[in-house]
């Protein structure tokens, strides 16, 4: 596999610009400022999660299968997916903490899924 292109300066943290492409086939080269995608800056496990998503059609159940983790843990992949790619503000994180010990208080989780899904939210 050939190596990433990096998105960010290795010395300043800034976004990294390409300035010039190549035809492999003619060798006709372009020069200029462009702007990579937004895929572009993820990290390499974000990316993969992508491919995922998208052999799975969108379908976060048989993700969740093929990942062999919880429901809760790619839905909090995938909401992480969304922020790193700016489309979804960060989320508050203690208020669905609450809502969370709430409705194991409730008695509409079980323990372990509130473990699980409390432990889905450390990661975010």
């Amino acid at each position: 596999m050939k190596p990433r292109a990096p998105s960010t300066c290795p010395v300043c943290g800034g976004r990294l610009w390409v300035t010039g492409l190549v035809c492999k086939t003619c060798g006709t080269e372009i020069r200029g400022e462009f702007v990579q995608n937004e895929f572009a800056s993820l990290p390499p496990e974000q990316l993969e999660f992508l491919r995922m998503f998208l052999k799975a059609r969108g379908n976060l159940k048989e993700l969740e299968r093929a990942l062999g983790v919880s429901y809760p843990t790619v839905r909090a992949r995938f909401d992480a997916l969304l922020r790193a790619l700016g489309y979804e503000e960060g989320p508050d994180l203690e208020a669905e903490r609450r809502q969370i010990l709430d409705a194991l208080e409730r008695g509409e989780l079980s323990p372990e899924e509130a473990a699980e899904r409390l432990r889905a939210l450390g990661r975010r």
